[in-house]
């Protein structure tokens, strides 16, 4: 697999009702922000790392990466903060990722991009636990201005405008524990303790 057609966008841009407001991607996890999770599983699987990111930018600078608001004001979403890394990504391909997920496998890239090559598809997104996984998908990056003109139609859910486009999906049934997120201070300590197993 070519990873140097492929650029990661990590989705830090959310507003982590949940969580009471923080920034996800900088709550401490077993001793080390979340995202650095993230950052470490993703960096050996793609040429380089955009972070999108709407508040302590500065913060997420200093790991070296872009750093990318969202275009769209008002925290529209992830489809936002996929468009704003796609705007200034200079590879053929993206692939998304949230912050807030730390378990994340060394195969994620490869069996997204393998299964879009396969289905000759324009996007792939990962399915597990039964329901498609949107914030783990690779798509083509010539679809940024599609994905504009669905956002600026004031649209804002990724299924649907994954409905315009040929998709496919990466089954990864058998590893789901790649798709637990941290919405909850009780869902950070399980995480915490699995870590630590």
């Amino acid at each position: 697999m070519a990873t140097d057609n492929i650029t990661a966008i990590i989705l830090a841009g959310g507003q982590a009702r949940r969580m009471g407001g923080q920034d996800k991607g900088l709550i401490q996890l077993a001793q080390k922000p979340m995202i650095e999770y993230v950052l470490n599983a993703i960096e050996p699987q793609v040429n380089t790392i955009i972070i999108n990111a709407n508040r302590n930018q500065a913060i997420y600078e200093k790991y070296g990466f872009p750093v990318v608001a969202d275009q769209i004001g008002g925290y529209c979403g992830p489809l936002a903060g996929m468009a704003s890394g796609l705007q200034i990504s200079k590879t053929p391909f993206i692939v998304t990722a949230p912050c807030d997920s730390p378990l994340i496998p060394d195969n994620l890239v490869h069996k997204l991009y393998s299964t879009l090559q396969q289905e000759n598809a324009e996007i792939c997104t990962a399915f597990s636990n039964g329901r498609l996984q949107p914030v783990f998908t690779l798509m083509k990056t010539e679809l940024l201005s599609s994905m504009l003109d669905f956002l600026n139609n004031g649209e804002r859910k990724i299924d649907r405008w994954f409905e315009k486009h040929h998709l496919a999906i990466a089954d990864f049934s058998d590893q789901a524990e790649t798709f637990i997120n941290i919405n909850s201070e009780e869902e950070l300590v399980a995480i915490e303790l699995k870590l630590k197993q």
